[in-house]
């Protein structure tokens, strides 16, 4: 009986959840490192034809930026409404009728179900090709997957190189001076903003340590043996690039979270960390990520893989303080309380602002100065649809997810928890369904003016 044979044997005595998270790794040890790229290869295409089907069928795609509001460093911002409603049906018509009437005629928009990774049943960290480029440019270090892609165009994400205000010294403005930061200019950028301990934690969060998909083995996914990845590879510039992943805590695989990378700006002011792990602390996500989400969740994989357990005192502390420091971008719109100047607001923004602490019920969540309250909860939107399986994802129960600040938002597309929202557009237009709001047209406007500045 041969090793792999012994192995097989043994898991087949376990529970189906264990079986299922040695699932790809034991397919993947069955086969030379030669035979899995080109197998995997010569399926790509086929995986990404599906999911930009998907897509299509889901969102209007087209680019269509906003004439008056960009992001942070000139980006626009992209508007209107882009998911696509069922065939007869307008946005006041879904509105007016109940949960149970939307789900039995099954007309729940398809870009409200929850979004698929790329290659659902293969997950793993997927990176938009421009970050891909710049860091190969900067450092040498290719984060292409030779069986995968990312997969939303580029007019729906964040704007890069990011910016970077610190706490800190918020007289500099962008101390990043436009360029993505990699252990290349780390230190030329910050050598004489940060005390060496900082400087030290900003060094560790852009050093690149063995993950699923990048490190040294036959079944990773990179043709070149791989250093791995860095926390600021997915957080860029302390932001996001809206790279995205699967989460590593839910089984079976079909319910597990796509991911879209969260901003790290005002971490400071967080107390909740992980869209549903609810760490108490950005130590314990720190570390956390390295040892467990790096690997899936597969503590085997970690130490075959190559797992870097870092030093709580000397190494995740440094970090953690640097990831501290990263601030929201200005709002020169917001008093001191976090809500607007009515000498610098417009009208539309002052009545968004009115609907977003009264009609729309935003605020009940998303408090200020920074709209987030801290807690967990529970959309239950399932309650529109019938569950169902596309594109390997099961569409089912999402249970309760962290409030995310709403501080500098427009900076941040995708939205939601796994980015199935594409603007803030269709944001209004999910809460306005799942909060049963019946908020009319020109309110939907007001509140999106009011979220572009906060």
């Amino acid at each position: 009986m041969s090793v792999y044979s012994r192995i097989r044997w043994l898991i087949s005595a376990l529970p189906t959840t264990v079986v299922a998270c040695f699932a790809l790794t034991a397919s993947a040890a069955d086969e030379d490192f030669s035979s899995l790229t080109k197998r995997l290869q010569a399926e790509k295409p086929k995986f990404a034809q599906r999911q930009q089907a998907l897509l299509v069928e889901r969102y209007d795609l087209a680019d269509r930026p906003s004439k008056f509001t960009t992001m942070s460093r000139g980006k626009p911002v992209q508007d209107g409404v882009r998911v696509k409603l069922p065939a007869g049906m307008s946005w006041e018509k879904l509105a007016a009728l109940s949960p149970d009437e939307v789900k039995e005629k099954q007309l729940w928009p398809a870009g409200f179900l929850p979004l698929p990774h790329p290659h659902h049943e293969m997950g793993g960290m997927v990176f938009p090709k421009f970050l891909i480029d710049e860091t190969k440019k900067q450092t040498d270090r290719d984060l292409t997957r030779f069986d995968l892609d990312f997969d939303l165009p580029d007019h729906f994400l964040p704007e890069f190189p990011a910016p970077i205000y610190l706490t800190t010294r918020m007289d500099l403005g962008d101390v990043s001076q436009g360029k993505l930061v990699t252990l290349s200019n780390f230190n030329e950028l910050f050598k004489d903003i940060l005390n060496p301990k900082q400087l030290e934690g900003l060094r560790l969060l852009l050093t690149p340590f063995p993950q699923q998909q990048f490190n040294a083995t036959d079944d990773r996914r990179s043709l070149k043996a791989s250093q791995g990845v860095s926390c600021f590879d997915c957080h860029a510039n302390g932001h996001t690039t809206a790279s995205t992943h699967t989460v590593g805590d839910i089984r079976p695989n079909e319910h597990r979270h796509r991911i879209d990378t969260p901003s790290l700006r005002g971490v400071n002011v967080q107390r909740l960390f992980g869209s549903q792990r609810a760490l108490k602390t950005v130590e314990d996500f720190t570390e956390f990520e390295q040892r467990g989400a790096y690997f899936d969740g597969i503590p085997a994989d970690a130490a075959r893989k190559g797992t870097n357990v870092l030093e709580r005192g000397s190494q995740v502390q440094f970090m953690a303080e640097f990831q501290a420091l990263l601030d929201f971008p200005p709002a020169p719109k917001l008093n001191l309380f976090g809500k607007l100047d009515s000498a610098k607001a417009s009208a539309i923004e002052l009545r968004g602002q009115e609907i977003f602490f009264g009609k729309g019920q935003c605020a009940a969540c998303h408090t200020p100065p920074y709209y987030t309250d801290n807690l967990m909860h529970n959309l239950k939107v399932e309650r529109f649809f019938k569950e169902v399986t596309i594109n390997g994802r099961t569409a089912s129960a999402d249970g309760p997810i962290k409030t995310f600040p709403l501080r500098g938002i427009k900076d941040s597309p995708p939205y939601l928890h796994d980015g199935r929202l594409l603007t803030l557009e269709d944001t209004v237009e999910f809460f306005n369904l799942v909060l049963e709001l019946k908020l009319n047209e020109q309110e939907k406007k007001d509140l999106v003016a009011f979220m572009r500045v906060l």
